[in-house]
């Protein structure tokens, strides 16, 4: 995509190294997580046509929110500024704190969204696969927080790494998966006469799914800033040519997981899917008789969301404790233990409640994330000067400032 001349610092002299490929590989793990194993679910949900038109804006969606968002970092006068001390410099402490509301609110609800899907993986692996029958559900959610939790507290260095590797044998699997229901693809999905009347509401609809499964936002301050150590000047024409590879790794390998799933089951499957509020792989294992589906779809399952859970229980635990600060005069440890507390109780008594976990991505995560990861940067483009030579082109602005405003508003409408 042609950007400003100004905008384009350096992209002449980007090219193409393995330094480059481990950073899409890292900005690709991030995205691929748990919400992955609940995207066909909601995606395929409005039939397959829609499916088709969300596959082609997926790319272009991820990449410019991204890159533009890996622009607005690189504005900040200090090299060493990461997102939160960009915005403090372009709108003061009080849009800082804003942000920083915002972060710790992007991130809170997938925190709860983990512990229901935690609880309701091990429930239905437990009972279709093990033959047992259900632990009462406020021990078993109860167990499973507690012991994530310990190993963020006690063993965090640990956790952290063994998260990194998992993401990559997460990726062989649900390719293999992949690849392995080929086979079993029906037209079942094809045969539905679509309704192009309702068509743009159904894929407007579905986006805030999309804008949650390929996020990988958080960690685009830490590579903007590495890129801009690194490259200086030639900092942005770096980014966009990574946050497009991870893009285009992202849409090819993410969806095609997607159609796999859905052209292997039926409307009314993905139906019963979204109602016993579990993922696609849970599901998967419970109507296949396959022995590699029935063991390896929840171990999966279970790994991606324990993935997850770690990296974003840190977050909301490090936003609250920020927040907390600037409210409070108490001691660091105290604050630190009472945001402790405060997300296990509330988190345990979410999964209790069992609410749908596709609904709370949709209300909860996805606005949040689309308010930073595309408008802010938009909003940025066009009033702060800093950001006149990082500025994307008119098309660009407008089509990721309307991804944004679909996701907010199909969340509002859903409401009503």
């Amino acid at each position: 995509m042609q950007t400003t001349n100004t905008a384009s610092i350096g992209a002449k002299k980007a090219k193409w190294t393995y330094k480059d490929f481990t950073w899409c590989l890292s900005l690709f793990g991030t995205a691929v997580g748990a919400g992955v194993l609940f995207l066909p679910i909601k995606a395929g949900a409005g039939g397959f046509w829609p499916l088709v038109i969300l596959a082609l804006i997926a790319a272009p969606m991820t990449w410019f929110a991204h890159k533009s968002l890996a622009r607005f970092v690189l504005s900040a006068k200090n090299p060493d500024a990461d997102i939160t001390d960009t915005v403090e410099e372009h709108f003061g402490k009080t849009g800082a704190n804003l942000i920083t509301f915002a972060y710790f609110f992007a991130i809170y609800p997938i925190v709860l969204i983990y512990g229901v899907g935690i609880t309701n993986t091990v429930d239905s692996f437990m009972v279709n696969q093990l033959g047992m029958e259900s632990i009462p559900r406020w021990l078993l959610s109860g167990v499973l927080i507690t012991l994530m939790t310990c190993g963020v507290v006690f063993g965090k260095e640990l956790m952290l790494k063994a998260t990194s590797a998992m993401v990559y044998p997460l990726v062989f699997i649900l390719m293999a998966l992949s690849i392995y229901l080929i086979p079993g693809w029906n037209t079942s999905m094809i045969a539905v006469d679509p309704d192009w009347s309702s068509m743009p509401s159904v894929v407007w609809l579905a986006i805030p799914i999309i804008v949650f499964s390929f996020n990988h936002s958080p960690v685009i301050s830490q590579f903007a800033k590495e890129q801009r150590r690194v490259y200086g000047e030639d900092a942005v024409g770096k980014t966009d040519m990574i946050t497009g590879g991870a893009a285009m790794m992202l849409m090819s390998f993410v969806m095609f997981f997607v159609f796999s799933v859905v052209l292997s089951l039926s409307p009314e499957q993905l139906a019963q899917a979204q109602a016993q509020n579990i993922s696609v792989l849970s599901y998967l294992a419970n109507v296949h008789e396959s022995p590699m589906i029935s063991i390896m779809g929840p171990i999966v399952a279970f790994a991606a969301i324990t993935s997850s859970y770690f990296g974003h229980f840190l977050g909301a635990h490090e936003g609250l404790v920020g927040l907390a600060k600037s409210r409070s005069n108490a001691p660091v440890a105290k604050l630190e233990k009472f945001s402790l507390i405060f997300i296990v109780i509330t988190t345990w008594i979410v999964s209790i409640i069992n609410p749908s976990i596709l609904g709370m991505i949709e209300t909860m995560g996805a606005p949040m994330i689309a308010a930073i990861l595309f408008l802010l940067p938009i909003f940025a483009m066009r009033k702060v000067p800093a950001m006149a030579k990082y500025k994307t082109s008119a098309p660009v602005q407008i089509f990721t400032a309307l991804c944004g405003v679909a996701a907010i508003t199909s969340v509002i409408y859903g409401a009503l």
